[in-house]
């Protein structure tokens, strides 16, 4: 017994890929009484890769301000540099908070 099976199959969808970028997080210092202003400098200069005149900048806005924005980058970096931050500060006996925010 042999029965003809048309397997005529067009295929006519396109298939569409959507690539989305990574969201990115912003690491941001938060303002406290302990922590020098210098020390908060070298950190944003050393770790995060700042000029001394951004650098400077971006510790006044901190400290005017309440909080200041460091870097941004992929959530990985982010948290990475937020706890090196954080345990450098630590290390010098100070108490400085650092927040992780999605852009």
């Amino acid at each position: 017994m042999t029965t003809d099976i048309d397997l005529d199959i067009k295929i006519n969808d396109k298939i569409r890929i959507n690539i989305d970028e990574p969201s990115r997080y912003k690491v941001v210092f938060l303002n406290d009484d302990q922590t020098p202003m210098d020390f908060v400098i070298s950190l944003i200069t050393k770790l995060f890769k700042h000029s001394d005149d951004s650098a400077l900048s971006i510790t006044l806005e901190i400290h005017e301000k309440g909080s200041g924005v460091v870097g941004i980058y992929s959530y990985e970096i982010a948290e990475q540099k937020s706890v090196e931050a954080t345990n450098l500060s630590r290390d010098s006996g100070f108490p400085l908070r650092i927040k992780i925010e999605e852009e």
